[in-house]
């Protein structure tokens, strides 16, 4: 599957400030489910607060399963909740959670394969769903990628 040709993300090393709501309570999500795992403490529990104050505490499961997926594959490179900027892997996860959400898997899943290993990909695609759907149901709409202009 080739995994050249995507548009490229306009999140890729932008201000935080700047995201959409969507994307910014999906960043959040996965910089507190990150820094919960590196020093060592349960990190469903930190995904709480942002989603719970959006209304969209279906999204945590989601959310855990599909890190807990990918950081089994390896270590995720993702910045610390202050950071100002979005990391290259950190837009390449918005671009794919964005993907799944409108519909475009096959797109999603080339994506998933740019950093993990094919099982992993594959098994990064029913949380993605489930996460993307979560966030539909409570109003929040990630931004089309292949939209954008």
């Amino acid at each position: 599957m080739a995994t050249r040709g995507l548009p490229a993300w306009p999140w890729s090393d932008a201000e935080v400030d700047d995201l959409p709501a969507a994307e910014r309570l999906l960043l959040d999500g996965m910089r507190l489910w990150a820094a919960a795992a590196d020093a060592g403490q349960p990190p469903l529990p930190a995904l709480r607060p942002p989603f719970a104050a959006e209304d969209a505490s279906a999204a945590i499961a989601p959310l855990d399963a599909l890190l807990r997926g990918i950081a089994a594959a390896g270590p995720l490179a993702l910045c610390c909740p202050l950071c100002p900027h979005v990391a290259e892997e950190e837009a390449l996860l918005l671009l794919s959670c964005a993907l799944t959400q409108r519909g475009a898997r096959r797109e999603a899943l080339s994506l998933f394969l740019r950093w993990l290993p094919p099982g992993s990909a594959y098994a990064a695609m029913p949380p993605a769903i489930h996460l993307g759907i979560a966030l539909r149901e409570a109003g929040l709409l990630l931004r089309n990628p292949l939209r954008m202009r």
